[in-house]
């Protein structure tokens, strides 16, 4: 499977899945990193996110332009891994109206089936938990779950983390993660 989606509630697993997925793809990979550094606490979350993708990982910083540093990682990688969806999604909230962030999404998924790298999207499954008293928090959990659908459905393969667990939603599961 060349598209992987995995989601996952906070602190699931899902991105350490993914990385080994990616890691069993070929030895050039690209981890696109979607979070912003505003505190001392998401800087520290972020140096430990690198030191467990150790050596072989080109790090793009894309808060905005995935697509753009998708098609930048094509001629240098032979994998894609996109950390995270969601964080990327809040980032596009931040510049856009709703319409806008979902052509975002819309133009993700048409890449996909554009690039020949094999890509992981990682995103969290943030529909399961109460709902949101805030009218900001209901559009982001709305979106959210728009985008994880459209993702889903754009990808080949999708795996649900579990604590730490894999389950194949959509698709065979990958050799790497049995």
């Amino acid at each position: 499977m060349r598209m992987m989606l995995f989601t996952g509630g906070s602190r699931s697993g899902k991105s350490a899945l993914a990385q080994r997925w990616a890691e069993a793809q070929g030895a050039r990979r690209v981890y696109i990193a979607t979070a912003g550094i505003r505190d001392m606490e998401m800087a520290e979350r972020v140096r430990r996110h690198q030191a467990a993708r150790g050596e072989g990982w080109t790090t793009f910083e894309e808060p905005l332009d995935v697509v753009g540093a998708i098609g930048r990682a094509e001629p240098r990688a032979d994998v894609v891994l996109v950390d995270c969806i969601t964080l990327w999604l809040s980032n596009l909230m931040a510049e856009d109206d709703d319409a806008s962030v979902m052509s975002h999404v819309r133009a993700l998924a048409a890449a996909l089936d554009g690039t020949s790298l094999p890509v992981a999207l990682v995103t969290n499954e943030v529909g399961w938990g109460i709902v949101p008293p805030t009218p900001l928090g209901r559009r982001f959990r709305d979106l959210a779950g728009e985008c994880n659908q459209l993702l889903a459905a754009a990808c080949q393969g999708v795996v649900l983390a579990v604590s730490g667990l894999p389950l194949a939603v959509k698709g065979e599961m990958p050799a790497a993660l049995r």
